[in-house]
């Protein structure tokens, strides 16, 4: 095991700060849905009244502060390291959702939060060395290899198929159809973000680097990310149970952030078999705490008659049934 550098020390805290502001803002964006979907259209039904309602801001400000915490845990860390203590996020979503919600917490989902835990542990203590970049610019060439133009180019179409094809069909009654959209937009995020952050500590050191194109393509591409990704997220959350997307959010956004990162930056090459094979174990250990908190969210809480619909739902939504029904007649 290698030394920690100071700069993954100051990735960490950042990241641990993030997890905490960012696993808050789930439940209080929940309270918010939840109020003003019942008296106006619900978010998962494609409606906005969730802009009039105070909880909701209240949880996109808590959001917007863990989101600059972990925009400047990029800046300092590798995505490997930085992005995998998102678990954390899921402990505090979980508890509060089970504090405060009353979606309830079996043991086992205890039990599954501690994986996570210790999962992160063993990736903070095995992550790689970020490496010097002196220039945004060289961000930009790492960007614009084939073997990321290529990831980029799949991500892009299958972000398109899942919003006009897949969606509108499958979207209400499928978890994966909007957090799939989330994840894949979001490991480009991370990307530029990283890359923004970076452009952002060497400006302050006193080498401007916003007088490169290169760094405002990247900013674009990340404010227009960050708005897909806000507004599948939230049809995400007023459709399903919030102790079942965080998880599926984490595992998919996290998978596909470190495999983007592969292919951009080239974690790894630093590093022996043995290093890669702990961290992967890490992994592996927080991809079994987010299954274990799925399996048994349902354990201990009030059994709900089997009607057919997805075991998704905290309840059935009763503005699709209605919709349904009317298609039916």
């Amino acid at each position: 095991m290698g030394t920690i550098s100071s700069d993954n020390i100051h990735g960490l805290v950042l990241a641990l700060t993030s997890s905490i502001f960012i696993g808050s803002s789930f439940i209080v964006k929940k309270k918010g849905l939840k109020i003003a979907g019942s008296s106006g259209t619900r978010a998962g039904s494609g409606g906005y009244s969730y802009l009039k309602e105070p909880w909701w801001w209240a949880g996109m400000i808590t959001m917007i502060v863990g989101e600059i915490a972990n925009f400047a845990a990029y800046a300092y860390a590798p995505a490997i390291l930085v992005t995998p203590l998102g678990a954390l996020s899921i402990i505090f979503s979980a508890v509060l959702a089970h504090c405060i919600l009353e979606e309830k917490l079996h043991i086992f989902g205890v039990v599954g939060c501690v994986l996570c835990l210790v999962g992160s542990t063993t990736i903070v203590l095995h992550a790689p060395q970020e490496k010097n970049i002196d220039s945004v610019r060289e961000v930009w060439y790492l960007a614009t290899e084939p073997g990321f133009l290529v990831y980029s180019g799949v991500v892009l179409v299958l972000v398109v198929v899942l919003i006009f094809v897949v969606a509108p069909r499958y979207g209400p009654t499928h978890l994966i159809v909007y957090i799939g959209i989330c994840s894949l937009t979001g490991s480009l995020t991370v990307m530029s973000v990283k890359a923004v952050g970076i452009a952002l500590k060497l400006t302050f050191s006193g080498s401007n680097q916003f007088t490169y194109f290169e760094t405002w393509v990247f900013t674009v591409v990340v404010i227009v990310c960050c708005l897909l990704q806000l507004n599948y997220l939230n049809k995400a959350l007023d459709t399903f149970n919030t102790a079942v997307v965080s998880p599926f959010y984490y595992v998919m956004f996290t998978t596909l952030t470190i495999l983007a990162s592969m292919i951009m930056f080239k974690d790894w090459d630093s590093q022996n078999a043995s290093q890669i094979a702990t961290e992967l174990c890490g992994f592996v250990t927080i991809l079994s705490g987010t299954f274990l908190l799925h399996k048994t969210k349902d354990l201990g809480s009030s059994p709900v008659p089997n009607v057919g619909s997805p075991v998704y739902h905290t309840s059935p939504n009763s503005n699709t049934n209605s919709n349904s029904r009317q298609a039916e007649r």
